[in-house]
């Protein structure tokens, strides 16, 4: 009779000190059990247990755990929801375990609602499908699936590994639904981008149970809509959080602000983002992010920095959008402050923001910094592998990006979608066949289909490796295609002389309802030019303004620069720069002087090239042809002016490289280059060759005026 007001009176101080979660004085209760010897009772025990897992000493509550002499279902609930509360794959590991013990001989402990609601948080975070179907199955065998908490929890395992379908089979079944419920089974639907079935299920929530629209609900619907054509209905469900009252709940403002961000609607996500009473780090990441994704670099640093002032510490979500945005900005001085203060706040470990840090120094030109960063991690992360392969691409460094992926293979690290864009653009520049078709059968091994951007970069490569027959085999296949797999056998086809079969793939194209870009414009004006076709380039220029809005650039005036010159209209092609309404710098005169050359129009070519000079021409092949045309008119004195000017401004002639591809291997040759191990039967062979030539009657064809081109 003494015992049980003791233990009562022990009992209630460890609930108190359990949801203060005061340590100091639980440690001293628990010295105090140990010494009265209270712990032989399992209620006390179990309080025991349960303070230290709520707060998060979980070695100490596992400690407890195991000294209990007769565990029933409350212990092992209060070690197993206090490891699959603090989440983490090593603490979800041990949740599992926990929960098959527990079921073994040796225990025989049999789970009940809350133990599957941990065990199935567990699996969600692991992504432990299969140790989650186990568990459903145990479930169903005891009839615990009918408890609300069980049924949210199994739902949310499903959603999370993906199985929507199961997901709902669950949803549909369960005899109860509360706010949660409706919440998981949207959000899943929601994250795998099935748009109709998340607003139709939403919708019948309306129709039903209204009175379940909470916040939760209203984020999970609003992630569901994050493309420009569902901007429509962002905006309703917008004015339906509004009539609800639920714009006072910041995760709700911060979905809004996410939404019309995503939607590329930047003004209406300011206008929310300003009206929004309560903002946290989660506000101003999305509105960062927004304008970085909309390309507005400079309000995305601009807000950063208001951020930091209002006293706000940046997450990092937040650091991954600034970074971006300071990729896009080219940004580098402001990317630099950015990953120092990353690395201030103790993120310089973390793989996302070291990601980001990669991708900003690649896309800014600064490889060796990036590739630092990439090194400091040494983690097997696709996306930072795919990152540093991405950015030796982008920056011309195509056999840096082919070693890398070959490392990564042998460190068993498998590569996603974007790698092997990445690598076959890689092999595209070099013109690499070859290796892109090693590359080909790697995507086949790792089960890519020809979906995009797969599809794109294969027909893209094969395109520009010549192998047109592969190109179009790839690009007939393809269940569908963008924009981009048009422009790039459409190029492929242009650029290997099959001019007419590019238009006619363009009028297919058009046929098929794809809307033509600025550089399909850019490939059809290339195929125009390359065949002579000058009235037909003019009739593409004209339509890209006329039937679809877009503005010409200055690709596209090189291009009809280019059209008018190879056609011998260089009169005309002069009076088209110099009416063009764009600032074309350098370029277009730079054109029209090549063409003058070839068709020994030297007073144009003259005046072409003094353009060039005016304009600070730092290019050497312009001068030495200004030079040679101005020796061919005889006028010696212009010939020592260009000269003088070409050494007062600094300008050296690049020698000039080519290289080629032979089993698997790059074999490169400059001029006046001897280092090539094969230098001596190289030589022979071309005089061979020569001798060999002249004998056939064969003699070069050379204007003496540009012979000596070399200034």
């Amino acid at each position: 009779m003494t015992a049980a007001p003791l233990y009562r009176s022990v009992f209630t101080q460890f609930l108190e000190y359990t949801q203060q979660k005061n340590l100091p004085n639980g440690r001293t209760l628990h010295a105090h059990i140990i010494k009265t010897g209270s712990t032989h009772c399992t209620f006390i025990a179990n309080s025991l247990v349960n303070f230290y897992a709520k707060c998060h000493q979980l070695p100490e509550a596992h400690l407890a755990f195991e000294s209990i002499e007769n565990k029933d279902v409350v212990s092992w609930n209060s070690l197993i929801n206090g490891y699959s509360q603090l989440g983490g794959v090593q603490n979800s590991i041990i949740v599992m375990h926990l929960f098959k013990k527990m079921m073994s001989q040796e225990h025989l402990v049999l789970p009940d609602a809350r133990t599957f609601a941990g065990a199935f948080t567990a699996a969600s975070a692991l992504g432990d499908s299969f140790g989650g179907i186990q568990a459903h199955t145990v479930a169903l065998k005891l009839g615990r699936c009918e408890d609300i908490f069980v049924g949210s929890s199994l739902l949310n395992m499903y959603c999370k590994a993906a199985f929507v379908e199961d997901a709902r089979k669950v949803f549909d079944e369960m005899p109860e639904r509360n706010s949660i419920s409706w919440a998981t089974m949207i959000s899943g639907y929601s994250m795998q981008r099935i748009c109709g079935e998340a607003l139709a299920l939403f919708r019948e929530l309306l129709a039903q149970e209204e009175e379940h629209v909470n916040e939760f609900v209203v984020t999970s619907i609003l992630s569901a809509f994050t493309l420009p054509e569902f901007i429509h209905i962002g905006s309703q469900i917008h004015c339906l959080g509004l009539k609800h009252g639920l714009l006072s709940h910041i995760s709700v403002g911060n979905a809004i602000v996410t939404m019309y961000s995503k939607c590329g609607s930047l003004d209406e996500a300011v206008k929310a983002f300003d009206l929004s009473n309560y903002k946290n780090a989660i506000t101003w990441s999305a509105m960062i992010t927004g304008y970085a994704q909309g390309g507005d670099y400079k309000k995305a640093l601009k807000l950063f920095s208001k951020m930091h002032f209002n006293g706000l510490v940046a997450s990092e979500f937040t650091l991954v959008g600034v970074l971006n945005a300071c990729s896009d900005g080219s940004a580098v001085g402001e990317g630099k402050e950015t990953h120092a203060y990353s690395i201030k706040l103790g993120f310089q470990h973390q793989i996302y923001i070291m990601t980001a840090v990669v991708d900003m120094y690649a896309k800014c030109g600064l490889l060796d910094d990036a590739r630092k960063g990439f090194e400091h991690l040494q983690e097997p992360d696709v996306v930072l592998w795919t990152s540093m392969i991405g950015g030796y691409v982008q920056n011309g460094e195509n056999e840096r990006a082919i070693d890398l992926f070959c490392k990564m293979q042998k460190e068993g690290i498998s590569p996603n979608e974007p790698t092997m864009a990445s690598v076959l653009k890689a092999c595209s520049s070099l013109a690499a066949l070859e290796q892109g078709k090693q590359i080909h059968a790697t995507t086949i091994k790792h089960g890519f289909g020809l979906e995009v951007p797969i599809g794109s970069a294969l027909s893209n490569m094969y395109a520009k490796c010549g192998s047109l027959k592969d190109g179009d085999l790839v690009f007939t296949r393809m269940p569908s295609r963008d924009v981009v797999t048009w422009n790039s056998m459409i190029s492929g086809l242009s650029q290997n002389g099959q001019g007419i079969e590019a238009l006619e793939l363009f009028k297919k194209m058009q046929i098929e309802g794809t809307k033509p870009d600025f550089v399909t414009f850019v490939n059809i004006l290339t195929a125009c030019s390359h065949m002579g076709m000058v009235d037909k380039g003019w009739d593409y220029f004209n339509m890209m303004s006329n039937e679809y809005n877009i503005i010409p650039r200055l690709d596209h005036y090189a291009c009809m620069v280019d059209l008018l010159s190879r056609g011998g209209k260089l009169n005309e092609a002069k009076d088209f720069i110099e009416v063009a309404p764009i600032d074309h710098g350098l370029c277009l005169w730079r054109i029209l002087l090549s063409a003058c050359r070839n068709y020994h129009n030297y007073e144009l070519g003259a005046y072409a090239g003094e353009k060039l000079m005016e304009l600070g021409s730092q290019e050497s092949s312009a001068y030495v042809l200004l030079s040679a045309i101005y020796k061919a008119l005889g006028r010696l004195e212009d010939v020592e002016r260009v000269r003088r000017m070409m050494n007062i401004r600094g300008v050296s002639k690049e020698p000039g490289c080519s290289w080629i591809e032979l089993k698997s291997h790059f074999h490169v040759f400059v001029v006046g280059d001897q280092l090539h191990p094969q230098v001596k039967e190289i030589r022979l062979e071309l005089y061979r060759l020569s001798r060999l030539m002249k004998d056939e009657g064969y003699h070069p064809e050379s204007d003496s005026n540009f012979a000596d081109l070399e200034v």
